[in-house]
């Protein structure tokens, strides 16, 4: 199983498209899909999903239910996510306002159902930022150490994202991992220079770009993956 860590340079630049759309990539190649979003914080009740059997009183999470929606290979959501927080902020402030603490030891273990599923491709969605907090000491990369699977780097195409690609970048090697590839995503519709960024990344980045995904005013995963080259993630 091709398995890959999917990872942002912060919160809100799109690593939940980017997920779905090299999900939607890999089903279109004929591959059978999984994922995993361990964390999730921003989680409201009653929200629809495609297991309705599931209680209204049920924490779910947008994110987390568009992954559900574009795998081939069915979970149940609270295998899928599962720790899910209310509150829409860092998590472990969330999971403290929620009178718990997170542990990445205790997060990894509760994916062990997920990461058994039988699947080609799997993808595990982070939170937010690489040191995203999860508790006094642990981060989010504490959790992503553990599951050792190469990373995708999601950089939110605005001002300042060659600075915050560049140090994830040197972050993440700094833990030990391999980044398989990086995903430009326009988050920042009018954006100057945009290719020249791109660029700079490029020649900086000792790993291959994914793909460009322009500025979408209604963005879709099957839309995004028009713009992203899967096989060179396949060849990893």
């Amino acid at each position: 199983m091709k398995c890959f860590f999917v990872a942002g340079t912060d919160t809100n630049v799109g690593k939940t498209l980017v997920s779905v759309a090299l999900l939607e990539a890999a089903k279109a190649k004929g591959l059978k899909t999984t994922a995993l979003k361990p964390v999730a914080a921003g989680c409201e009740r009653g929200l629809s999903e495609p297991d309705a059997t599931l209680p209204v009183t049920q924490l779910l999470n947008k994110d987390a239910l568009d992954l559900q929606s574009a795998i081939t290979e069915a979970l149940p959501y609270s295998i899928l996510n599962p720790i899910a927080l209310e509150p829409a902020i860092a998590p472990h402030i969330a999971a403290l306002q929620q009178s718990s603490v997170l542990g990445a030891e205790r997060i990894y273990q509760s994916c062990q159902p997920a990461l058994s599923t039988a699947s080609d491709f799997m993808l595990i969605e982070g939170a937010g930022g690489w040191r995203v907090p999860l508790n006094d000491k642990q981060t989010m990369a504490d959790l992503a150490v553990m599951f050792a699977c190469p990373v995708v780097l999601v950089v939110g195409m605005r001002l300042g994202c060659i600075n915050h690609g560049l140090l994830s970048a040197e972050a993440i090697a700094n833990d030990g991992l391999t980044v398989a590839g990086w995903v430009a995503n326009q988050v920042d519709p009018v954006m100057s220079v945009v290719d020249e960024n791109i660029e700079t990344l490029t020649q900086r980045f000792p790993f291959p770009l994914l793909g460009h995904i322009p500025f979408l005013s209604k963005p879709s995963g099957i839309e995004a993956s028009r713009f992203l080259d899967i096989d060179k993630l396949l060849d990893n």
